[in-house]
């Protein structure tokens, strides 16, 4: 093999290379890969393939378009969905504005052009946040690697996005959305969805064997998610460490759970499936296999239209039961931790606004001080 592999941190390794050049001789190419040393051996094995049949971009004359592709067909690091995602991204809205040109020759101008187009086609800001991020993500490899001296997309900022409002639902709407749910597929897992704040993809990977609802304390454990892309779907980990959690479960919960088995157990015997096991999955399709979380969702936005509800996503039934938490005097730190978030910063950014009365409670806290 005409190259060799550099360890350069924990899970950084540098690759160097030989390409044939224009002039007969050769040239030597660097690259960074994070991961094992084994994907280094594979992405040194492909620039070197990609070489030999004259598809590696010469980094001094590449466009931003091949550059782009060829950075996203070897990241190996990153999930299928978030790859899925980028290629989204680079097809619609970097390559179509600035594939042709030369990556040597971004500015920081061009970056700002391209923002205002592309919010002139009337994309949102936050679309547009998404597309700058892969820009800079890729241009900084290439900063990395030595083919770039600067990456322009770190200098310039994407646009601002302002604050919304988190969509959730009030307690009269959930007193309503359980009732009309009684008897409906849906209302177990939106009940377990009110009950726990766990994702949606965390819900269609819940196995029988993550629950103990014989305890002092009846919990669950979230120990993966279901994730969904165009190739189908997959079992992953959690998003993050703390991501793997328990929770605990209030009584009508785990009443609502023992119903759902016993409705589950007696479908699973007349289809000749044969009884629950531990890795039997809580919610599935009729032949016990994994449930698209899309049809969570297109079946809760059905009923919604149905009962001419108000046309929230599924994942608002996550806000409400951070809502019901805040209004019951929860810590923000037990609330970061049921909800699995890697830092209680995070659920104070994203539900810091729902905190009501903190500041008036401050006041009265420190009332006589200055008398």
């Amino acid at each position: 093999m005409r190259g060799n592999i550099t360890r350069r941190g924990k899970n950084s390794w540098q690759l160097k290379f030989d390409v044939p050049a224009m002039d007969g001789k050769r040239q030597q190419r660097y690259a960074t890969v994070r991961g094992s040393y084994q994907d280094a051996q594979r992405e040194l094995t492909r620039l070197l393939s990609a070489a030999d049949s004259g598809t590696l971009p010469d980094p001094s004359n590449a466009t931003v378009a091949e550059y782009l592709r060829s950075w996203l067909s070897s990241a190996h690091e990153q999930s299928p969905k978030t790859l899925e995602r980028y290629h989204e991204l680079a097809e619609r809205q970097v390559i179509p504005h600035l594939g042709g040109i030369k990556l040597q020759k971004l500015k920081p101008e061009t970056i700002r052009q391209w923002h205002t187009t592309l919010l002139s086609a009337g994309l949102s800001a936050r679309t547009v946040g998404h597309a700058h991020r892969l820009l800079r993500l890729v241009l900084g490899y290439a900063v990395k690697s030595g083919t770039l001296a600067r990456n322009v997309a770190a200098i310039e900022r994407p646009p601002s996005v302002e604050d919304t409002e988190i969509e959730i639902l009030s307690p009269d709407q959930i007193r309503v959305v359980v009732d009309w749910l009684e008897g409906h597929s849906l209302h177990p897992v939106v009940c377990l969805a009110l009950a726990t704040g766990m994702r949606r993809g965390e819900l269609c990977g819940l196995q029988w064997g993550d629950l103990n609802l014989d305890g002092n304390v009846p919990t669950l454990r979230v120990e993966r998610s279901v994730e969904e892309t165009r190739a189908g779907l997959r079992v992953k980990p959690p998003k993050t460490k703390r991501g793997r959690r328990s929770i605990s479960l209030p009584p009508e919960a785990v009443a609502m759970l023992r119903a759902h088995k016993v409705k589950q157990l007696e479908l699973r015997l007349l289809l000749g499936l044969g009884s629950i096991k531990p890795d039997t999955l809580v919610f599935s399709n009729v032949e016990g296999a994994l449930l698209s979380p899309h049809a969570i969702s297109r079946s809760w936005r059905l009923f919604l239209i149905h009962k001419k509800l108000p046309r929230v996503p599924f994942h608002a039934l996550r806000h409400t039961h951070v809502s019901m938490l805040i209004n019951a005097k929860v810590d923000i730190l037990t609330i970061s931790r049921r909800l699995g978030h890697s830092k209680a910063s995070v659920t104070l950014d994203v539900y810091g606004h729902l905190i009501g009365g903190a500041d008036a409670a401050a006041a009265r806290a420190i009332e006589g001080v200055l008398k």
